[in-house]
């Protein structure tokens, strides 16, 4: 293994985009033989990971077509990765340069939104590493060998953005790389804290750095209703794993927003009514003769964005200026138990609350088509060769392709 990654540190200097001798001896290291070696070890690091052999995925790219600046070489859990562009993996990258090849803990760059791929920002992307650092402190103290960031001395901008992914890593200086048990042992113990990344995520019930839970569902449940087609590789993640939240999950989390909204407002001398049931806001406060039309939005993220369905727009754009929005963000969800459970929670309270258009974002529209209507000089379009009906003086006619009647 050794040798492998001696050879293609070797070759690196020789990098062009285009498909020379060095970059096809390159390419058959990096697609073959390297991934056939650590397929080899399958069965000890689907341990490691958690997942069964089955759902152990080992891959290397070098580009397609063009040839990529950075190879790499992945390790990865099928469900929780499905790209190299989503989730969480394990990944050989050689420098630039050729210096040296890090194994480093690492992450994909966009996140499925329901209707596209969207890229992550570099501060969501350390976020995400300022999450998960944490998880793998107890794993990782006796470590010394672990570094926080990478230096792969790349030139394009797709080989610089590999260094904001990093969670943690090891670097092999070309001119000191251990044996091959050596680094089959440190590919066992990055893979085993791929598999606390993997668990922690699935019982997290939101992420730093990732979308806002309730947008995301909200873009998701857009796009199936107006019958967009995903991506093979973009499969939709459990519920209850990352952020897409179960329905028991959504209404634990509700309770709790309106029962600290509730608490919130009755310290204040309010007498709170929950109308939640039949009015398009939550909260009817009283106190005389004055009244407030209070929305409730209760949230695990940091509550940057909410969803809100048109009737509540436009009705508390009515109730303006005796109305209110309430946000309780961050609450805890724990997912331990048979039901979900909630605690904690910032609440933000903004009255009168003025429904901007400028803070609205659309996700998805309701598009009144012109069928059934028929216009002047309207026509019909048909594929050659499939057979089209005409009325003509009251009799049905069959034209072939609109070209010449039958």
């Amino acid at each position: 293994m050794d040798d492998l990654l001696s050879k293609v540190l070797e070759l690196q200097p020789s990098w062009t985009a285009t498909n020379t001798d060095e970059m096809q001896e390159r390419g058959v290291i990096i697609r073959q033989q390297l991934p056939e070696l650590l397929r080899a070890d399958g069965a000890r690091l689907s341990v490691a990971l958690g997942v069964s052999l089955d759902d152990l995925g080992v891959e290397g790219r070098d580009g397609t077509g063009l040839k990529s600046e950075i190879p790499w070489v992945r390790v990865f859990g099928r469900e929780q990765s499905p790209s190299s562009t989503t989730g969480w993996y394990v990944v050989y990258l050689f420098s630039a340069s050729g210096r040296r090849v890090y194994l480093s803990l690492n992450q994909g760059t966009t996140i499925w939104t329901g209707g596209v791929f969207k890229a992550r920002r570099v501060e969501d992307l350390r976020a995400r590493v300022d999450w998960a650092q944490p998880l793998l402190a107890e794993a990782t103290a006796a470590r010394s060998d672990l570094h926080g960031t990478i230096e792969l001395d790349a030139r394009t901008p797709l080989g610089r953005g590999y260094g904001p992914g990093n969670v943690l890593a090891i670097a092999y200086e070309r001119d000191q790389l251990p044996a091959q048990e050596t680094l089959l042992e440190d590919l066992r113990f990055m893979t085993g804290l791929l598999g606390t990344l993997y668990e922690s995520e699935r019982l997290a019930p939101y992420i730093p750095g990732d979308p806002t839970p309730e947008v995301v569902e909200a873009e998701q449940s857009a796009a199936k209703t107006a019958g967009r087609r995903t991506p093979g590789d973009a499969r939709p993640r459990r519920e209850g794993q990352g952020f897409l939240l179960t329905s028991s999950e959504r209404r634990a989390i509700e309770r709790h927003s309106v029962r600290m909204a509730t608490e919130h407002f009755e310290a204040q001398g309010w007498r709170v009514k929950d109308v939640g049931d039949k009015e398009s806001f939550d909260l009817l406060l009283t106190s005389g003769e004055r009244k407030l039309h209070v929305e409730v939005k209760g949230t695990t993220s940091a509550g940057l964005e909410v969803i809100l369905t048109r009737a509540e727009v436009e009705k508390q754009r009515k109730y303006y200026p005796d109305n209110a929005l309430v946000v309780v963000h961050s609450i805890e969800l724990d997912r331990t138990g048979e039901e979900p459970a909630t605690s904690e929670g910032v609440l933000h309270c903004t009255s009168p609350w003025v429904v901007d258009d400028e803070d609205l974002t659309v996700i998805s529209y309701a598009y009144r088509t012109q069928v059934g209507v028929q216009h002047p000089g309207d026509q019909t379009l048909f594929p050659p060769g499939v057979p089209q009906q005409r009325q003509v003086q009251g009799e049905l006619q069959v034209t072939d392709g609109g070209r010449s009647p039958l």
